[in-house]
């Protein structure tokens, strides 16, 4: 296959980046691991993480599109109550991590909506159910990627640009690209965070997702082998076993009891603040769908997406070492431990123990067993870039102030704390005030090689700076500007290196971006 740019991994900066190159005019092979794209938000279930602002600003045109089209696919599709139908800023699950929680499957369908007018003009060909097995390399270019199916038949992508858009990083050991993993030294970034040994071992917890109901019946899961080890396994920091309700504050590092108050009905009185604060109820606080939302009668139970604290996987990487596949095995079966202990003996409000009613809904995930598709992964191999951004860059105590950070060479813009979850080295959450933040252009490309660009969480942050770069709108305005970078170089010849180092084509790259609908600077706003 020779299409004009090849975007390995079909994740938020994946499809982000397929439709800036096609708006441009430009033809795409988008791959595929699993049956949906969307990533983070589909295939690994996860509700967006997003701003206080993302209402108003702060993303980019067809992130927004992605967005209101999520709504409108409730409202044209499902039977909403009269007040949800009313509601501007409508969130079906009214869970409290985010303004839009929701199914994803209906988020697949807008992004599929997206597509679908390059999928008919024969300029987008999406390989589902394929991953990279070999990048050929010659000198500072990559010449083709292989990918292979699940039957093992392979594809040779050639391409004069590639993006990696894999959740990982996979395209860079494969291309001998310079990159970094885990945590670098206090020596190495002179972060205040940063520890004094580098740890390329030592990532952030990925977790396997999953979603249930509460219904009549008994739903309980078989007894998991590994239950046992779960059910008693407590890391030094944690104040329990992992199955509990209990886990550390990611601000004050405390040991805090979590509850869950199963199908809480809306009109007796609700909940208290403190009920709902955060994640001390994990009912409410990732739920994708209420029965609020939609005509008496029309859900049986809300439905709830678990990506709870507990669920996070402390024991090893799921990259970079020999047994990484067992480490990926074990993050299932924590899961599933965890769905039985909830079914038979979690601790319940009204003093009794596990709800047996408590069902898989793998049908929500587009699986069999309730799990979604694919693991929820927070920290990737990260490139080597021209500019590694730093948390001096972005931190509000670091920088000493709390105005919006900015770079000149900026591509988009994001928000959110930098949110360090409990890490495969031993670490305890690491929770750091951000400013505002830009993408500089110059994290967007690689020291040396000269056609592949990173496209999702594999730019150059460091350990610390990815838990704020990591986010669902900041994936996606990563890999729509480096679409835009792509075609850049191909329609002027030059190399990424080359634009990023010259003014001139900087700017002429900032007023494409600004032509797409991409923000390339913060209003005048403080971090939170």
């Amino acid at each position: 296959m020779r299409p004009d740019v090849a975007i390995i991994g079909g994740g938020l900066g994946g499809v982000a980046a397929a439709l800036s190159v096609l708006r441009l005019g430009r033809t795409v092979v988008l791959t595929e691991p699993t049956a949906w794209l969307g990533g983070q938000l589909t295939a690994q279930g996860v509700p967006p993480d997003e701003h206080l602002w993302v209402e108003q600003f702060g993303v980019t045109r067809t992130y927004r599109a992605l967005r209101d089209g999520i709504r409108a696919y409730y409202r044209a599709h499902y039977p909403l109550s009269a007040a949800a139908r009313a509601d501007g800023r409508l969130n079906p699950g009214r869970g409290n991590v985010s303004r839009l929680c929701h199914e994803p499957r209906v988020a697949v369908a807008v992004i599929e909506q997206l597509l679908a007018p390059y999928r008919s003009s024969g300029r987008l060909t999406v390989l589902h159910h394929v991953e990279p097995s070999g990048v050929d390399v010659a000198g500072d270019t990559v010449r083709a990627v292989v990918v292979r199916d699940d039957a093992g038949d392979e594809t040779r992508i050639e391409a004069p640009i590639v993006l990696d858009a894999t959740e990982t990083g996979d395209l860079l050991p494969l291309a001998g690209a310079e990159y970094v993993t885990g945590s670098e030294s206090h020596a190495d970034t002179g972060e205040p965070h940063a520890p004094a040994v580098a740890d390329p071992l030592n990532m952030q917890a990925v977790t396997w997702c999953f979603a249930f109901d509460h219904v009549a019946g008994d739903h309980t899961i078989p007894r998991p082998p590994q239950y046992d080890h779960w059910r008693s396994w407590a890391p030094d920091f944690w104040g329990a076993p992992l199955l509990s309700f209990v886990a550390p504050d990611p601000r004050t590092l405390e040991p805090v009891a979590r509850t869950m108050h199963v199908n809480p009905d809306p009109r007796q009185r609700p909940l208290t603040t403190q009920d709902l604060a955060g994640d001390k109820d994990l009912w409410v606080f990732r739920r994708i769908a209420a029965r609020a939302t939609f005509e008496d009668g029309f859900l049986a139970s809300d439905i709830v997406l678990a990506n709870w604290p507990m669920l996070d996987y402390l024991g090893g990487p799921i990259t970079e070492t020999a047994d990484a596949a067992e480490h990926l095995a074990a993050t299932r079966s924590l899961s599933l431990s965890y769905v039985h202990w909830l079914q038979t003996e979690a601790p319940r409000p009204d003093g009794g123990h596990g709800w047996p009613g408590l069902r898989l809904r793998g049908d929500v995930l587009g699986t069999s067993d309730g799990l979604a598709m694919a693991p929820y992964i927070r920290e990737s191999r990260r490139i080597r870039a021209l500019r590694t951004i730093v948390e001096q860059d972005i931190s509000v105590e670091a920088g000493g102030t709390a105005e919006p950070a900015r770079f000149d060479d900026s591509v988009g813009v994001g928000m959110y704390r930098i949110d360090i979850h409990p890490t495969t080295g031993g670490d305890n959450y690491i929770d750091v005030e951000c400013r505002p933040f830009e993408i500089p252009l110059t994290a967007l490309v690689p020291v040396r090689l000269a056609n592949l660009l990173p496209a999702g969480k594999n730019i150059g942050t460091t350990h610390i700076t990815n838990g704020a770069y990591r986010l669902h709108p900041v994936e996606w305005n990563i890999g729509e500007s480096a679409g835009a970078l792509a075609v850049q170089c191909l329609e002027t010849g030059l190399r990424p290196q080359d634009v990023a180092l010259s003014n001139a084509e900087t700017r002429t790259l900032q007023a494409t971006l600004t032509e797409l609908g991409v923000e390339l600077h913060w209003p005048d706003v403080r971090g939170y």
